[in-house]
């Protein structure tokens, strides 16, 4: 016999409420649950499928996504007024949530201001940049009808040839990452935009990519609280309004290897309410992730997810997937599987959020990517961008109109599905043009071929200098033997790590290395002036460097 979670007696409902009460009193229509989903819909305006689901108020907010709702400023503010017209009157603002953080995940377009990744403000260590470049976000974000921005990433760099967090943290030392993080929240906040910490309890650790399998942060307990957590502790000082959770397992936390932290009371609950005394609004990460669930077996997560004490299930852009889950929560609903108490708390948080959420008070589009948040990315850039290395002495470059330099760079590409370099058009060359007339490009698409590599060689063997761009040479050897067959040419060559400095542990042979913590135009410009001696290289490396053995060991196995 399976005990019903509140002790009440078989066939007794745990309250006492009506099976159809609604927990919180919303619209009429609305059904207890629907308060809890928070859906993506695959458009780009309001159909009239959506305006019915709105007007009903069965709709508590959306998550927009960059390749599933997003075309320019003007189009995703003309959604989100269109989506806030049609609640039903009295009610308060939707959530409309994007993953706007910067870097390599610009959840709102490329006509965002384009701020290098997380890591980038890890390598200038300045709390009041950081919160400057929040509140750009924000701002952006608002003016765009986007009221929840998904950041900051609190999770530390551990393993830092994992993909999926690349350039989204702030570095790899507690100590440095939390005030940077609760100076991000700050900025966020100050432009009426409701701050997300992820991904608790914090999945630096992690050695794999949880949207596709589960991971596992292996600490005992006083090593969480040392380092993952007191990222949180620190960041939760700045009262962020939501904290997202993560798909990985904390056995000290739940003794278990297979338990994701999302579905674990201990730490949902146990932990971040009880313990470290947050008392706003909980989410999932994306619910479309392979370390859950996925097809039918989907339904039995997101309900152990509102049991373990998750506010918001974040569901993915399937929309099948997404009305078999409402299908679902409303059975459950009605089989008495859902604690009516749990959820009159929880609708209570999510409706006190929302209440707080202004959309009227916003600025205009014209403040996307204005000249003054440019010039906090280019300030960014100009500060974090670090040389690593100059063994051969090589820097810096003087400007010569008969000088002939190569550049080798690739062409930007999603690494994960927390990512959207794609949409990047390669820009190194570019900028390194403007210095040096004659400079010609190579663009590599994907990991470098045998053919892309000798193809180089011989172009190199004709230059003066060459500047190579990497983005995955802890993972991919052959961006390895890119850079090493063309320093055997003997050009002089520069090597840029143009995303995560992990590539660095692997590039060893390379004499004049550098890292820019982004590929965006902002970043490859504050390079191509570094390199010129235009400016001085300001940026320090925010985490530390693995040995070259284990670099990329997860990815290659």
């Amino acid at each position: 016999m399976i005990a019903h979670p509140t002790g009440s007696p078989p066939g007794a409902h745990p309250t006492g409420s009506p099976p159809g009460a609604h927990p919180t009193g919303s619209p009429p229509g609305a059904h207890p649950t629907d308060a809890h989903l928070l859906r993506a819909y695959p458009v780009t305006q309001l159909t009239d499928e959506l305006r019915a689901e709105v007007a009903a108020g069965e709709v508590p907010g959306i998550t927009l996504f960059r390749y599933l709702n997003v075309g320019s400023v003007a189009q995703v503010r003309a959604f989100t007024d269109a989506l806030q017209a049609a609640r039903p009157p009295g009610t308060p603002p939707l959530l409309v949530a994007a993953d706007q953080e910067g870097g390599q995940l610009l959840g709102l377009g490329d006509g965002s201001t384009p701020f290098a990744g997380n890591l980038a403000l890890g390598a200038v260590g300045d709390p009041d940049l950081a919160e400057r470049v929040g509140a750009a976000i924000g701002t952006e974000a608002a003016a765009c009808g986007v009221n929840v921005v998904y950041a900051p990433v609190c999770d530390l760099v551990d393993h830092p040839w994992n993909p999926v967090l690349g350039i989204r943290s702030f570095g790899d030392d507690p100590a440095q990452v939390g005030p940077l993080a609760a100076a991000f929240v700050r900025g966020v906040r100050s432009a009426g935009v409701a701050a997300t910490l992820k991904h608790f309890p914090g999945k630096g650790g992690v050695t794999v990519d949880t949207h596709h399998e589960l991971g596992i942060v292996d600490r005992d307990r006083e090593a969480l609280d040392a380092h993952e957590l007191a990222v949180f502790r620190d960041a939760l000082t700045a009262g962020p309004e939501m904290v997202m959770s993560g798909h990985f397992a904390v056995p000290a936390l739940t003794g278990r290897d297979d338990l994701p932290a999302t579905l674990a009371r201990e730490a949902m609950h146990e932990l971040l309410r009880d313990e470290l005394g947050f008392d706003g609004v909980t989410i999932t990460d994306a619910l479309d992730m392979a370390a859950l669930a996925q097809g039918s077996g989907q339904i039995v997560d997101a309900i152990a997810a509102l049991q373990a004490g998750v506010d918001l299930l974040l569901c993915g852009p399937h929309e099948e997937a997404n009305l078999r889950l409402r299908d679902g929560l409303r059975q459950a609903w009605s089989r008495r599987l859902l604690d009516p108490a749990a959820l009159r708390a929880s609708a209570a948080r999510i409706d006190r959020l929302r209440r707080h959420l202004d959309v009227d008070a916003r600025a205009d589009v014209e403040v996307v990517g204005c000249r003054g948040h440019l010039d906090i990315a280019d300030e960014l850039a100009r500060r974090s961008v670090t040389l690593v290395r100059d063994d051969a002495g090589l820097l810096p470059l003087l400007p010569d109109d008969d000088a002939e330099v190569l550049v080798i760079e690739p062409r930007p590409r999603d690494l994960t599905p927390a990512d959207s370099s794609a949409t990047v058009a390669p820009t190194v060359g570019d900028a390194v043009r403007r210095r040096f007339p004659r400079a010609r490009r190579i663009v590599i698409d994907g990991p470098p071929t045998s053919v892309d590599i000798d193809a180089a060689a011989v172009a190199a063997g004709d230059a003066d200098l060459v500047v190579v761009g990497s983005v995955t040479a802890s993972t991919e050897p052959t961006e390895v033997d890119l850079a090493e067959a063309i320093l055997a040419t003997g050009t002089p060559t520069v090597v840029v790590a143009l995303r995560s400095p992990a590539d660095l542990a692997v590039l060893t042979s390379l004499p004049t290395v550098l890292c820019t913590y982004g590929l965006r135009a902002p970043s490859t410009e504050a390079l191509a002036a570094i390199l010129t001696g235009e400016l001085p290289p300001e940026g320090r490396l925010p985490i530390r460097m693995p040995e070259a053995s284990t670099a990329g060991r997860t990815q290659r196995r």
